[in-house]
């Protein structure tokens, strides 16, 4: 994909500038916010170094997961950890020169991974996800992106009668969290999905959607954002309290604000720290490929779940994307994770030739798989809005009516308990 400057981006120059609200990330979750915030009138500015959209934001499965009410620690992940984490073909996987950097973030995993928090983590995620495809709903409408959101369902594939048993529990788990789910047989799968090779059979999240095109619609988002707010192309890199807001700073970048939102992703970890809160944040890193063709292979995403990752139907093209793999920011990409989503994708379409490009993004990832949402413990003119882990995109709308509730000091429409900076 090719960058550009939009019309209301500047590359921040050493001038000193201000603005009612500063949203600090521009990723799904911080254009979400600055739209919400924009058309509610408020005076906003974007910092970030990047095109808006075009990171993690781009680069995603595209599902809008409102059934994704599992966390990633669980106790069966528990149970299997040693065996996935240190593999190379594991769908969960830690770089080794990563570890102990990684090591607090592991230990806060573990814990949160053993049964009742779990348990509790599951029931924190399915209160955020309740009214997610609503909001992408109205969101996709407001910016003339309808035609990008796809209502086709989502499956997840089990490749053995086995493996079909096994998922029932979870299954019956999702279910009483308000998750709409069939389990369809080998029969049923193939009408759906007619090119895939036998399967033992299926779970079929039926009010599931996509965005056939994810790069698209982060820029209708961020062309709808940037009619109304200003985007500095600088890196915010110090916060500073004063009488009346906050400073940003960064080279090139200095920016008063009266109030700010840390929507930075993988990067919030510093900034936080910085408005009072130790967030322990790391980074998953995510990969794509993509092989171009005039049809896509299937109708709706799969998720072949003993593999770990998904094959999306897009626009022009098949992507295959996910896994996880901790391994921090400076990190160069893993040929062997890519070569991966390739072997696996060539189990399933066999005649797959080499793909045409491939990618690698961050994930802002928190022990317990919740975002970190609310004011900060420094004081509420900082607001934190980051750690979504894979779901980002799917929670970015719920994100943005939250933050410009607390912004605007009426109810932020959700019980954010679970998701404050202070819960560690």
């Amino acid at each position: 994909m090719v960058g550009f400057a939009h019309p209301m981006t500047q590359v921040a120059m050493l001038t000193r500038e201000t603005t009612e609200i500063a949203v600090i990330g521009a990723g799904v979750v911080g254009l979400t916010i600055a739209l919400e915030l924009v058309d509610q009138g408020h005076d906003v500015t974007l910092v970030d170094p990047g095109q808006p959209g075009m990171g993690a934001s781009y680069g995603n499965a595209g599902t809008i997961a409102g059934y994704a009410t599992s966390p990633v620690g669980t106790p069966e992940v528990l149970r299997s950890l040693p065996s996935l984490m240190f593999s190379r073909t594991s769908p969960l996987a830690i770089r080794h020169r990563a570890l102990p950097s990684l090591a607090p973030w592991l230990f806060r995993f573990l814990w949160q991974s053993l049964p009742a928090r779990a348990e509790r983590n599951s029931r924190a995620l399915a209160a955020l996800l309740s009214n997610a495809a609503d909001l992408w709903d109205d969101l996709a409408l407001r910016v003339q992106g309808a035609g990008i959101l796809q209502r086709r369902g989502c499956l997840y594939l089990y490749e053995t009668p086995q493996a079909l048993a096994a998922a029932k529990a979870e299954l019956d788990r999702r279910r009483a969290l308000g998750v709409e789910v069939e389990l369809i047989g080998p029969d049923r799968l193939t009408e759906l999905e007619p090119a895939l090779p036998p399967q033992a059979g299926a779970a079929f999240f039926t009010g599931a959607t996509f965005l056939d095109d994810p790069g698209r619609m982060m820029g209708l988002i961020a062309d709808s954002v940037l009619q109304k707010a200003r985007h500095l192309q600088a890196g915010a890199e110090h916060l500073t309290r004063g009488p009346d807001g906050v400073v940003i700073e960064g080279p090139g970048l200095h920016l008063h604000a009266r109030r700010v939102v840390i929507a930075a992703g993988a990067h919030s970890r510093r900034l936080a720290r910085q408005a009072g809160d130790r967030i322990p944040l790391d980074t998953e890193r995510g990969y794509h490929v993509e092989w171009d063709m005039a049809k896509p292979l299937l109708n709706r995403p799969a998720c072949p779940t003993a593999r770990g990752f998904y094959l999306c139907p897009m626009a022009g093209r098949l992507r295959v994307a996910g896994t996880v793999e901790l391994g921090g920011l400076s990190l160069p990409p893993s040929p062997h994770r890519l070569a991966k989503l390739v072997e696996g994708a060539r189990a399933f379409f066999p005649d797959l030739g080499p793909p045409d490009r491939e990618w690698m993004g961050f994930r802002p990832s928190i022990p317990d798989s919740l975002p970190v949402i609310g004011p900060s413990s420094g004081g509420s003119e900082v607001i934190h809005a980051f750690g979504h882990g894979h779901i980002g995109v799917t929670l970015a709308p719920v994100t943005a009516r939250i933050v410009a509730g607390l912004l605007s000091g009426a109810n932020p429409g959700a019980d954010i308990t679970p998701y404050r900076a202070n819960r560690f």
